[in-house]
């Protein structure tokens, strides 16, 4: 598998060393073996690559990597360049469009976004082809929740995005008062309309990183 290095290899470190990493790490390495799974390899750790842990100024939780080919790639949400932008993700941009004037985007691909500070996290990095949560279970949350917490003790403020249950339940890992969190329902179509649309996370995120002294994001890709 890809490596993590810099911040995220010091803030992670006790983790790899942990008895449930090593067997996640066997149960990964052969799943690649064996079967088909997404994210490629490669693209494991794609996230932590290019938003690290020092750069990190707004974090958004995604549950498990898309499943069919050529979507997934190391971001939540994100697909890359010339894939069919997801429904889900046709409605973040629907509710940016609303918040901030952005317009609608010819392509998925959130890069833009992951090297400006936004981190861009699956809670489980995994998934066979064509089986949602397929990986759930194996490790990647404990993994995951290291990583939040670890970002949690960050002390310069961030911005964490919740949408949906799923996310919503990490906020039980942030208690540092500098931080903001957001939460909404998830934008997927069949929660979207539940408070998603016109939840306007990202004025507000922006809001608050400009109140506390740091750029903004561009959100415009």
């Amino acid at each position: 598998m890809a490596m993590i290095t810099g911040g995220w290899e010091a803030a992670l470190r006790g983790e790899f060393r942990k008895p449930y990493y090593r067997s996640l790490y066997e149960k990964v390495r052969q799943e690649y073996e064996t079967r088909t799974v997404y994210p490629p390899a490669e693209d494991l750790f794609q996230a932590f690559v290019l938003t690290p842990l020092e750069q990190v100024k707004v974090v958004i939780l995604g549950q498990d990597p898309y499943h069919e080919p050529g979507q997934a790639h190391g971001l939540c949400f994100s697909v890359r360049p010339g894939v069919e932008i997801p429904p889900s993700l046709v409605n973040i941009f629907q509710e940016l469009k609303e918040d901030l004037g952005c317009a609608p985007p010819q392509s998925g691909y959130l890069e833009k976004w992951a090297r400006q500070g936004v981190f861009l996290l699956n809670t489980v990095l995994t998934v066979r082809a064509h089986q949602a949560a397929s990986h759930r279970g194996i490790g990647w949350e404990q993994f995951t929740d290291a990583a939040i917490r670890a970002l949690n003790a960050q002390d310069h403020p961030l911005v964490f995005m919740l949408w949906g249950r799923h996310a919503g339940e990490k906020s039980r890992l942030l208690d540092n008062p500098r931080h903001l969190v957001l939460t909404a329902p998830h934008p997927s179509p069949l929660s979207a309309y539940r408070g998603f649309f016109g939840c306007r996370h990202f004025s507000r995120c922006n809001e608050f990183l400009a109140a506390q002294g740091e750029t903004p994001i561009d959100w415009q890709l």
